[in-house]
């Protein structure tokens, strides 16, 4: 099983390429973005050292699906995909803004509730709330976008104060951002699962916004299981996630939270073997379908193949 931890890859009118932490975008011509997703992983905003076969695929094609099914609310950036690892959309200026939805008190936002803050973002948060409580409405917590480092957290009042984004498209991205975040939360109910928490990214293209990268997977959403949800916040017991959160606490249980002079554990071919299977399992969760795992035995040939196909095409 091969890992495809980088691309090289030059294709025709290639005018630049950046790596991201999982993905790999190539413009072609400042009109298309070739996005590559990898199997590089990465936990605390640190790419681990070994890539998780099948990770790329799963994500890509989750991303897919949920793309498709909500292209009614929102028009999308992708143009096709030619192979399981691989988007082609049209070119966007991205917003310089995440914008974060969360239904429940989990991750950071639980993190920061706890350290006793009581305003996210802007947002005021009710005082008795527990870890993964559900908020009466869901809650809008922006981070601007970082090119190197962490993203940092930012109210409605700074983006618009700050001039990041006009008045009138920040409020596009918000009415976007909840209509999508509710048809997410619907499809997730039917398979059994609560959508958490998410992020989108939007951008423009000749005036007019689109949603843009990935949507539902388990590294940009959250997720837990219905079933039994009530009784383990009656309890106060952790809830069972379906998230890259097994990741994390893998590594925390090994002394590593992406700090200065941590050294991340070593990973073993079962580790990275327990992790693709992971992966494979949430796919087959959020989307309710058997994976059909792709060639492995030479994707980098395949995946440059299916691209140079599609590029001749168009």
């Amino acid at each position: 099983m091969q890992a495809i931890t980088s691309t090289n890859f030059k294709f025709p009118k290639q005018k630049s390429f950046y790596k991201g932490k999982v993905r790999d975008v190539y413009n072609i011509n400042d009109e298309l973005l070739v996005m590559v997703v990898s199997d590089r992983i990465s936990a605390f905003d640190v790419v681990l050292p070994k890539g998780i076969p099948y990770k790329g695929q799963v994500l890509n094609q989750i991303a897919s699906s949920f793309l498709k099914a909500t292209s009614d609310i929102v028009p999308n950036w992708v143009i096709d995909s030619p192979d399981p690892m691989v988007t082609v959309g049209r070119m966007c200026e991205p917003f310089k803004v995440e914008m974060v939805i969360r239904g429940y008190l989990s991750g950071h936002a639980w993190r920061t509730y706890k350290s006793g803050k009581r305003e996210l973002c802007g947002v005021k948060l009710s005082e008795g709330m527990k870890e993964n409580d559900k908020f009466p409405t869901p809650i809008i917590t922006p981070t601007t976008k970082a090119s190197v480092g962490h993203d940092e957290d930012i109210s409605r009042e700074d983006i618009l104060k700050q001039g990041i984004i006009s008045k009138q498209d920040y409020e596009q991205l918000e009415k976007y951002t909840r209509a999508i975040f509710k048809r997410g939360t619907e499809l997730a109910d039917k398979m059994g699962l609560i959508l958490v928490d998410t992020k989108y990214e939007f951008g423009k293209h000749d005036g007019k916004i689109y949603l843009i990268d990935e949507i539902h997977t388990p590294d940009s959403s959250r997720y837990f299981y219905k079933e039994g949800y009530i009784e383990r916040q009656k309890k106060g017991e952790p809830q069972k996630q379906l998230s890259k959160e097994f990741v994390r606490e893998w590594l925390m249980a090994n002394g590593f939270q992406g700090k200065d002079g941590q050294k991340i554990p070593e990973m073993t071919d079962e580790v990275v073997k327990q992790i693709s299977d992971r992966y494979i399992e949430l796919y087959e969760n959020i989307l309710g379908e058997k994976f059909k795992r792709a060639d492995a035995t030479n994707v980098l040939t395949r995946v440059e193949a299916n691209i140079n196909s599609f590029l001749k095409k168009n």
